[in-house]
């Protein structure tokens, strides 16, 4: 997802691009993701749905800097009492930013 503003140019540049937990790779024990480039033009609404889960920073930090990068707030009837938010990428690609609920790589759980 080149979604956000400040890394799109560092993302295009470095396609294929992939993005998973360190030293497992392509078919290792946890999924990745893969990102290629693509010649084929957008129909419609995008088929993939990403969630965001920060590891590095609380929910309203995170949400502050994507705003800050350009991503958009986005009313899908939301009912306001949600743990999530709903945002779009400066091209109109839809995701969800979660609370955090995974730990950062490397980090110690037993220090929370």
């Amino acid at each position: 997802m080149a979604a956000i503003r400040g890394h799109a140019n560092s993302i295009i540049s470095a396609l294929p691009l992939e993005i998973g937990p360190p030293r497992t790779g392509f078919g290792g024990p946890q999924p990745t993701l893969v990102f290629s480039r693509s010649t084929d033009p957008k129909r419609g609404k995008l088929p993939l749905h990403l969630d965001v889960n920060p590891t590095d920073r609380d929910q309203d930090a995170e949400l502050e800097r994507l705003l800050a990068a350009g991503a958009r707030r986005v009313d899908i009837g939301q009912t306001g009492t949600e743990t999530w938010h709903v945002l779009a990428d400066p091209e109109g690609n839809v995701f969800c930013l979660l609370r955090r609920r995974v730990d950062a790589v490397g980090s110690d759980p037993n220090t929370r």
